[in-house]
């Protein structure tokens, strides 16, 4: 598979070649720090490759602590990227970040314990095409 992505302002593009592993949602707090969100929705392979098309130079990592919590991102709009980890062997990339369709579907939630607390019963909250208007 030939995989597509960019980040938000477009200055920043790529192709990955080859196949993911797995796809996880990780709620870990670091996850939820770095997205603003509930959960981190990240692929990983460990054999597909990364090709920078344009704007590698825009990209910068960030490794926490040197402990393993890796996150690149376009230095113009803070897009989520991909990155290589775990010494070239892992590549690790935002599933937001891909342009074209994800064939493999995620496979799970990790470290469910430390999620947000007002991530419960999402299925039921409201459901809108757009921003509903104030009225």
């Amino acid at each position: 598979m030939l995989y597509k992505g960019s980040c938000l302002c477009g200055e920043i593009t790529f192709v990955i070649e080859g196949e993911f592993e797995r796809f996880f949602f990780c709620h870990c707090e670091r996850c939820r720090k770095d997205t603003g969100s509930a959960h981190a929705a990240n692929l990983f392979s460990s054999t597909a490759k990364l090709s920078w098309l344009s704007g590698e130079n825009k990209a910068k990592t960030f490794n926490f602590n040197s402990d393993g919590h890796v996150k690149s991102f376009c230095t113009t709009c803070g897009s989520a990227l991909p990155n290589i980890q775990m010494d070239g062997k892992l590549l690790v990339v935002p599933a937001g970040s891909i342009d074209s369709e994800i064939h493999i579907k995620p496979q799970g939630h990790i470290f469910f314990a430390n999620k947000a607390n007002w991530d419960n019963d999402l299925e039921k909250v409201p459901k809108f095409e757009q921003l509903p208007n104030g009225n």
